[in-house]
Formats: structure tokens, sequence, C-alpha cells
């Protein structure tokens, strides 16, 4: 087999889902030729289609150590990069590939999405536009403009940019996700749900079940914040009935109000959602479930609390309702946690943070015994140095 049938049987290999398969040829191939720049570069994404990140970035750094000039090498390695969280670094090599081939979209929509990754939005959406106008039909860039501007905060333009996607390639499984996702932000609950469920349908391979629960994240995500600004409105109205009698009412009044917006949103989207995000919530990784499971036994003991307040005026209800609001706020932070240890590009950053504070602790200590040895030493009693 030649290196050129290597690379675009291992390329078609890629594009229809074999990776285990197109690894074995692209590293066949590399085995006779262990310079070949194209082939590196298309194992690195291989290698990151199969979540092999940092193994991913080792390759296409070889791929550019042998073709410097090669820019689908540095926009791959740019690919690589935006998934290990490394923002910065994304953008500078986007960038040249951009230099090095500025007529290739690919580049350009990379860059675009680096671009939104640093929050550089007005930036994100120029290069992305530019891209989908050097290919104004091609489903990728009309997906990137979607996503920059879904990152942006602009969903109808996210949404138009989806559809027109979809409206060319209608199976194209991340174009269907991110208009469920579109659909869930703005709480069209079932269409979401209906949306997510096709797709994990005609993928059982790939689930998403992070986004199947988003229903029962969301609603923890909403009434977290709720629960922390109401309360703390009860609490002050109760402070504020020391002087003004009728802000006691109030507070009660408000407690009552308060319970039922919580269980109000709580039932305006868990409804509509179905049975599947309860079905997917035994899947999620060990500590996000349990925090979800957790944040919602929170929400209910909450909601007690501010009925019996309503009920009975108590002021010591109130102030324990505001009290579990930080609770809700660690179990966020801990599903949060959970997200990033699942997912390969946030574990390897973990990885590299900690192997940077290692190393930045070991050259402390030496620079410390250093200092240390170089002090000159008290004097004795006979007034010489030790």
């Amino acid at each position: 087999m030649t290196f050129d049938d290597a690379y675009w049987q291992a390329q078609r290999l890629a594009q229809v889902g074999r990776y285990e398969e197109a690894e074995r040829i692209a590293r066949d191939g590399l085995a006779a030729d262990p310079q070949d720049a194209r082939l590196l570069t298309l194992l690195a994404s291989v290698l990151r289609l199969r979540r092999e990140y940092a193994s991913a970035l080792l390759t296409v750094t070889a791929a550019i150590e042998a073709a410097p000039h090669s820019a689908d090498a540095h926009a791959e390695r740019a690919e690589c990069l935006l998934l290990l969280i490394r923002s910065k670094e994304a953008v500078e090599a986007a960038t040249e590939a951009v230099r090095l081939a500025p007529n290739d979209p690919a580049g350009h929509l990379v860059l675009a999405r680096a671009l939104a990754s640093t929050r550089d939005y007005d930036r994100a959406r120029q290069v992305a536009a530019y891209g989908l106008s050097m290919a104004p039909r091609s489903v990728e860039a009309l997906l990137t403009v979607a996503d920059v501007e879904r990152d942006a905060g602009n969903r109808e333009a996210a949404t138009a940019a989806a559809q027109a996607a979809l409206a060319i390639d209608p199976e194209n499984a991340y174009g269907r996700w991110l208009i469920a996702m579109l659909d869930a932000e703005r709480l069209n609950v079932r269409r979401s749900m209906r949306g997510l469920r096709d797709v994990a349908r005609d993928n059982p391979a790939r689930p998403d079940l992070i986004s199947m629960t988003w229903p029962i994240r969301g609603v923890l995500s909403g009434l977290r914040r709720g629960l922390a600004v109401g309360a703390l409105l009860v609490c002050a109205c109760l402070i504020a009935g020391h002087w003004w009698t009728h802000a006691v009412t109030f507070a009660r009044i408000l407690s009552a109000v308060l319970a039922a917006v919580l269980a109000g949103f709580t039932a305006r989207v868990l409804l509509p959602a179905g049975k599947l995000p309860w079905r997917c919530l035994p899947l999620l990784p060990p500590l996000m479930r349990r925090a979800n499971i957790a944040g919602l036994a929170v929400v209910a003991v909450a909601v007690l609390f501010l009925v019996a307040h309503s009920v009975t005026g108590g002021w010591g209800w109130a102030l324990a309702a505001l009290l579990l609001a930080p609770v809700l706020w660690g179990l966020s932070w801990l599903e949060l946690l959970s997200a990033g240890f699942d997912d390969p590009g946030y574990r390897q950053a973990f990885r590299d943070l900690a192997g940077e504070f290692r190393e930045w602790w070991q050259t402390t200590k030496k620079d410390l015994r250093e200092a240390w040895s170089d002090t000159p030493k008290p004097p004795d009693r006979n007034g010489d140095h030790r």
C-alpha cells in the first residue's frame, strides 16, 4: 500500500466513524515513513475524534515539526488545543493556519471557534462570516456560525444558521443536537427533548446523557438563583419588621409567593420533559448524579421551609431556607467538577495544572534551599563565623 493509498483509506474510514481501523491504517503507513506530515495530521484528527486529546496534540506537533508550513497541521493543532482548554494557544495556531492558507475556509472556521472560546465574540463572528462567504453551502461553516452566535447569546441568528445547515444535510447529528439545545435555552421543553431523543436513537453508540438531563440541571440552575434572592428578601423584611410591623406580614406573603414560584418553575420544566431525564439520571457520572439528586432534595426542603414560614410566621424557617441557598451553590460546583472530570480535555487540563504546580513547588523548594545555604552563618561566642 502506497502512502497515498494509506492516507485516503484512513480518511474514508474516519469519515464514516470507523476510527480504530483508520488509526491502524494510518500507523501502518507511518511505520514506513514516520515523518509523513499528512498522515501524522490525519492520525491526530482520528485521535482527537476518539477523545485522546493529549496524544492527538503530540502527534500533530510532530506533523508541524515535519512540515512547518502545513496549514492543515496548524489548524488541527488549534482544534486539539481548543479541546484541551488552551484557548489563547488555539488562537495562535489557527491564526498561523490562516496565514499559511488564506483561501482555505477551514482555517477561518477554527479561528472563529478559538476566538469565541476567548470571548472575543465580535472578531469571532466576523471571521466565521468570512469563512462562510468562502463556502456558502458548507455545513461545517454554517454550524460554526451557529456555534459562535449561540456563544455570543444571539439565539435567533444561531437557530437560523443551524436550520440552514440542516436544510443541506437533514441528518447531521450535531446540527440537530444544536437545535435541540437552542430549544432548551428557550424552555421549549417538549421539542428539545424530542430532538435529543431522536439524535440519541440515531447515534446509540455515543448518547449525550448530560444533555438529555438538562431539564433537571436547568431547574436546579434557576432555583438556586431564585432561592438565594427570594430568601434573602424574606429575611430582609423580617429584619425591617423590628421598625415596621407590616413588614413581617409582607415577609410571610413573600415566602408563600416564593414557594409557589419555585414549585411552579419546577413543574413547568420537568412535567413536559417526561421520563427521559429521569431514565438518564442514573447513568450520569457518580458525582454529578449525586449532586443533582441532593440538589433536588435541598430544593424540596427549602420549599417546605418557606411554606412553614408563611403558615406559622416563625423566622427560623425563613433563615433555614436562606441557609440552604449556599448548599445549592456548593452542589452546583460539585456538578461542574464532575463534568470536568468526565471530559478528557478538562481532565488533561487538570493534569497539566497539577504538573505545573508540582514543578513550581519543586523549583521553589530548591531555590529556598540554595538561598538558605548561601546565607552567612551567625558568629560564635569568639566572634568567628561558623
